[in-house]
């Protein structure tokens, strides 16, 4: 794997740490995959990059350059950035699409509030996305006891944890664990809670069906059976067909078989974080519907 880390700076001044992955051997032939648009990845609240290790290699194995990064305000990026808006985090991908000049357009792939920021771009910058992979991640709202249920979830974390284990005993997969920092004192959290409620109260206020009625690409809603995305809204977001098009000045998408242009799939004995619970499940889906985009 040849990976790129490095650090793209947004105008309101926040740092976002990135990784740029490219396919394993990038002196081979092209093949139809290594011609796809590159994949962004976003991962959820309170969460980081890392999240994807299990995902990556899946991805890399099919061809293509995947960029991972940590959200304003997690991980190794700003953890206390001036805004933690719904427009701020859209800026922060426009922002890494042009620091590390992607072709494009390129595919967005995000889980929960990383799913919301990549379809927000989409609706608001539909030249720069080629299509978009959503998991547990819809425009439902408003959610107005949300801040509360985060800010619960969030104090009943016992940190610092002890040990790396004990952390990825709590939090339910080791890769939750790995996005902590070592201490002396033990493992703690790399946000601030003030922060991650932040990010949360544009959608306790409002919901965001006018904006996923201008997404204009083709998306694929992933729901784990055992998640928290309700069936009624990945339904409502299905019904959304190639009609959505029109005056948008995006040509049709001939090599998608279906007239829809949300498709939608139910991973089995996963919650709320697929791409944890069900890395190889979610690849498949993922491969079939990219593949489906690329087939002339």
């Amino acid at each position: 794997m040849d990976t790129h880390t490095g650090n793209a700076t947004t105008p309101d001044g926040t740092r976002l740490a990135y990784r740029d992955h490219h396919a394993p051997d990038p002196d081979a032939e092209p093949t139809p995959d290594s011609q796809r648009p590159p994949l962004l990845l976003l991962h959820g609240l309170a969460g980081h990059m890392g999240e994807w290790d299990d995902l990556l290699p899946l991805l890399l194995a099919d061809g293509h350059r995947v960029i991972t990064y940590d959200a304003r305000g997690h991980g190794a990026s700003t953890r206390r950035p001036p805004d933690m808006t719904r427009a701020s985090a859209v800026r922060d991908v426009t922002t890494l699409i042009e620091e590390l000049s992607l072709p494009t357009p390129v595919t967005l792939l995000g889980q929960s509030l990383g799913g919301h920021t990549a379809f927000l771009t989409a609706a608001a910058h539909p030249h720069l996305v080629d299509s978009l992979i959503l998991v547990e991640a819809g425009p439902a709202g408003p959610s107005p006891d949300l801040p509360a249920e985060i800010a619960s979830w969030l104090d009943s974390w016992p940190t610092p944890f002890e040990s790396f284990s004990s952390a990825a005993a709590f939090l339910g997969h080791e890769a939750w664990a790995r996005g902590l920092e070592e201490r002396e004192d033990g493992h703690h959290p790399r946000w601030d809670r003030e922060t991650m409620l932040a990010a949360v109260a544009d959608l306790a206020a409002r919901a965001y069906w006018p904006e996923w009625a201008r997404v204009a690409c083709p998306t694929l809603v992933v729901r784990g059976a055992k998640g928290t995305m309700r069936e009624a809204e990945m339904m409502r977001m299905a019904r959304r067909t190639r009609r959505a098009q029109i005056g948008t000045g995006r040509p049709p998408q001939p090599q998608l078989q279906s007239q829809t242009l949300t498709l939608t799939e139910v991973i089995e004995d996963a919650g709320h974080d697929v791409h944890l619970d069900q890395p190889r499940r979610l690849h498949a889906a993922v491969r079939t519907f990219l593949a489906a985009r690329n087939t002339p």
